[in-house]
């Protein structure tokens, strides 16, 4: 008899930061506390100055008992009235970290706001019409939306920081490229990974290079130049290996990983084929209710610095007015109390992934969290990893910031966040090594941008797998050649700017 082969399952993503958390629990046992002395520092960003809280050079210290030892402290197994993060705790207390303008609880209530006003939207069918109609009009030149798609949410990433911006739009143009034959992947590709593209390698990013430059005291929004240089080259290359990617499963949708997620969308157009779709005058309103409300995101993010509450409630106002235009013209049987279920079916078709920010968020917790003058795990690992650096050849010494840097985003996926918490560092260090301090910056935004890709640690990309109905253990699988190719182009980039000595 034939033996039967086990084939390897990958664990579902709660059992892999189940792990990381045990793992992140284990360490404050072995690991001594440290802390940082901190002071407020201003730079101006399009002549406006700005402010952040960073580390004082040379400033880390463990935290000692009374006789002057280093203090180990671990994680008790669960925690009450107020004590330091339980193990047992990371779920709740992960879930309700932050506040409403980021963090896990901001991020969360965001997801479910948007997910119920696009249910709204969505349960009109106009946005499916739509997306029937333009593939008529775009049979067999699909393609062309790669590129086109793919270097506007590029360029939204790279001039104002476009992250949590993209989640709207997958639920967009995910449907879109699964009926244009190809798969959920590719939409995610074209939208969310060119944002993360754009922000990795910009040029005048407000979030990532202007605090990273002016917490390294060096002119703000310089060494444009070659940053223009990398953004080019990255998007060329990354529009290629989509559109190869694209028409490899255009040719066989099987070899996607997300074939068997993407059935959702499948059985909805096949639900819909040989039905005469039809644009009513209600269809074209929804259609425009959508396209107005990013115009309405966009102008606020960029003239009046909206963030996670505002362009929330802009989308809500989004599907209220859906809501109304169904009622109004009987889109797809609309009643009031259709408009309330799709609003709660659209929210619970993404709390899985609000489930997981909050867990990601428990393994911030159980190391001591991301406050630089608190005595933490955290800070004890940043400090002996930077000192690692030190006394190594510049090219060598710039190379392992950048692994650094993207090693770290695990633990602060925020720019800003990680830009506080390690420039204050990399910067007098680059000094050291003889590296310019504009490499190091380079360094950071590589580091940063790039793995947000792919660590799940990352709220937004969890939202956005969530908001297109695939898991991270499949877009794992697929990501992991990508950030490869990510990976050599920026060591290149990195080696390049110590050759030709990068200010």
């Amino acid at each position: 008899m034939k033996k039967e082969k086990k084939s390897f399952s990958m664990p579902d993503m709660y059992i892999i930061i189940f792990f990381v958390v045990m793992l992140a629990a284990l360490l404050t046992y072995v690991v001594p506390q440290g802390y940082f002395a901190t002071e407020d520092i201003s730079y101006e960003v399009a002549g406006e100055e700005k402010t952040k809280t960073v580390i004082v050079e040379d400033s880390f210290q463990y935290v000692t008992d009374d006789d002057g030892n280093p203090v180990k402290q671990g994680v008790k197994l669960f925690a009450s009235g107020g004590e330091n993060q339980g193990f047992l705790n990371y779920m709740f207390e992960g879930l309700v970290t932050g506040d409403k303008n980021g963090s896990a609880v901001g991020i969360i209530a965001f997801l479910l706001v948007i997910g119920g006003a696009f249910g709204i939207v969505l349960s009109t069918g106009s946005v499916e019409a739509g997306i029937s109609k333009m593939i008529v009009k775009m049979k067999g030149k699909e393609i062309l939306l790669i590129p086109v798609l793919f270097l506007l949410f590029s360029l939204g990433g790279a001039v104002f920081g476009m992250g949590e911006e993209a989640i709207p739009f997958v639920l967009i143009v995910v449907p879109m490229t699964v009926a244009m034959g190809y798969d959920a992947i590719v939409g995610i590709m074209i939208t969310y990974c060119a944002t993360q593209i754009g922000f990795a390698t910009s040029w005048m990013n407000p979030f990532s290079v202007a605090v990273a430059q002016g917490i390294s005291q060096i002119p703000v929004m310089s060494g444009a130049g070659l940053r223009i240089i990398m953004w080019i080259v990255f998007n060329i290359v990354s529009i290629v290996f989509t559109i190869m990617y694209a028409k490899k499963i255009k040719k066989n949708p099987e070899l996607s990983v997300s074939y068997e997620s993407d059935e959702f969308y499948r059985k909805d157009l096949e639900s819909n084929m040989g039905k005469d779709i039809k644009f009513g005058i209600g269809d074209t309103l929804i259609i425009l209710d959508i396209v107005i409300t990013l115009i309405w995101v966009v102008w606020g993010v960029i003239k009046k610095g909206y963030y996670i509450p505002e362009i929330a409630t802009q989308f809500f106002t989004m599907g209220i007015i859906a809501g109304i235009i169904g009622l109004v013209f009987k889109l797809n049987n609309t009643t009031l109390n259709s408009i309330a279920l799709s609003f709660r079916n659209g929210s619970k078709d993404l709390l899985t992934a609000a489930l997981v920010i909050g867990m990601a968020q428990g393994i911030i917790l159980v190391l001591g969290g991301t406050d630089p003058a608190q005595g933490t795990v955290l800070n004890t690992i940043l400090f002996k990893t930077s000192g690692l650096i030190a006394g190594l050849p510049q090219a060598l010494s710039a190379w392992i910031m950048y692994i650094f840097q993207s090693i770290f985003n695990f633990f602060v996926v925020s720019g800003s966040g990680q830009a506080a918490l390690t420039m204050p560092i990399m910067a007098p260090l680059a000094d050291l090594t003889g590296v310019s301090r504009q490499v190091a910056v380079l360094a950071f935004q590589l580091g940063d941008g790039l793995t947000n890709l792919i660590v799940p640690t990352s709220g937004l990309l969890i939202a956005v797998l969530g908001a297109a109905r695939m898991d991270w253990n499949r877009w794992a699988k697929f990501q992991v050649k990508f950030q490869l190719i990510l990976f050599v182009l920026a060591s290149i980039f990195m080696f390049l700017a110590v050759a030709i000595g990068y200010q």
